[in-house]
């Protein structure tokens, strides 16, 4: 018999809340009756769909990463201080963006692993570290400028066949989720995700548990790297441009099904979940709904998560027990 592929469990239903924002969007707005207007949708969403990948790799793992947004402010501002709009400096900034993030995920993950504070209290004061470094960095006001080349990533677009001009943060975008679906099926990935599962057991199938909590937080902290550079080039620079994206990154995770506490959920749920938050505040804003109702949005896709993680397995079993027969 040929092995058909399915979905992972928890996939169909943010697939299908993604479905009914696409179409709601095309009745709401008429930027949606072509498709530039979903091009548009992904070019915006691309930082998100990045970080939330990152994001993925370290709650799948048992952990939080509470730290990419303050992540994000900082080499954004590093790099407008850097690059000062000079074209002759933006690939060795890049390559320093890049490295400073595998840093920050190794300081993240060996404070984790090899001393074990909880990854939500390292993270969490790796971004006041951030934050107060930034503040002395650029005094509250970021100085500086990209360069033009530095933006392409952000704004430009590729001439590709068929397809015509494609956004480079869509292609980045594509990259980041095929790479980490490839990743996750391989042997390593599969132990990833059973370390939130149950790390005692993948101890004694012989698995480095620490090793695989630390390369989960050097992937998240990467991509983060990564998402600063389109953000930069996208929205420019700002002292506030990742502010709560941390949170933000987490809610699309938990939206696409993906268990809190680690051992469920896949890197295409984990995508299509910042998609459709980012097509869901689309879809606010077209309705002229109030901004600040974003927070109370995300809040709420968080309580939900958490009271699904912790009822939703005596839940099921509930609904599918056998009605006894009165007959």
């Amino acid at each position: 018999m040929k092995a058909r592929p399915r979905l992972t469990d928890g996939t169909g239903p943010v697939l299908v809340v993604l479905l009914i924002l696409v179409v709601a969007l095309a009745f709401a707005g008429p930027a949606y009756a072509e498709p530039s207007g979903y091009l548009a949708l992904l070019k915006r969403a691309a930082p998100l769909v990045v970080l939330a990948v990152g994001q993925y790799f370290v709650i799948v793992s048992g952990g939080f990463d509470l730290s990419v947004g303050s992540l994000v402010t900082a080499e954004v501002v590093v790099a407008a201080r850097l690059v000062d709009g000079d074209d002759a400096n933006t690939w060795w900034v890049i390559a320093l963006l890049l490295g400073c993030g595998i840093l920050v995920g190794l300081v993240n993950g060996l404070i984790t692993t090899k001393l074990l504070v909880p990854s939500f209290i390292v993270t969490l004061g790796m971004l006041l570290v951030l934050d107060g470094a930034v503040f002395l960095w650029s005094g509250g006001a970021p100085r500086g400028a990209l360069s033009p080349s530095f933006r392409v990533l952000g704004r430009g677009s590729a001439d590709v066949p068929v397809l015509g001009q494609l956004p480079w943060s869509v292609i980045v975008l594509l990259v980041v989720v095929v790479a980490a679906v490839w990743f996750m099926r391989s042997g390593t990935g599969r132990m990833l995700l059973a370390v939130g599962d149950n790390e005692n057991v993948v101890r004694l199938a012989g698995g480095r548990v620490d090793r695989l909590r630390l390369l989960a937080f050097v992937l998240s902290a990467l991509l983060a790297s990564v998402a600063a550079i389109l953000l930069a080039g996208f929205a420019g620079v700002s002292a506030q441009v990742g502010e709560g994206l941390e949170f933000r990154a987490i809610t699309a995770v938990v939206l696409g099904g993906v268990l809190l506490g680690g051992g469920r959920g896949s890197v295409v749920a984990a995508a299509a979940g910042a998609l459709s938050l980012e097509a869901l505040f689309s879809l606010l804003n077209l309705l002229g709904v109030s901004g600040a109702l974003e927070s109370a949005v995300q809040g709420v896709i968080i309580i939900t998560a958490v009271a699904y993680a912790a009822h939703g397995a005596g839940l099921r079993q509930l609904l599918r027990r056998p009605v006894p027969d009165t007959a």
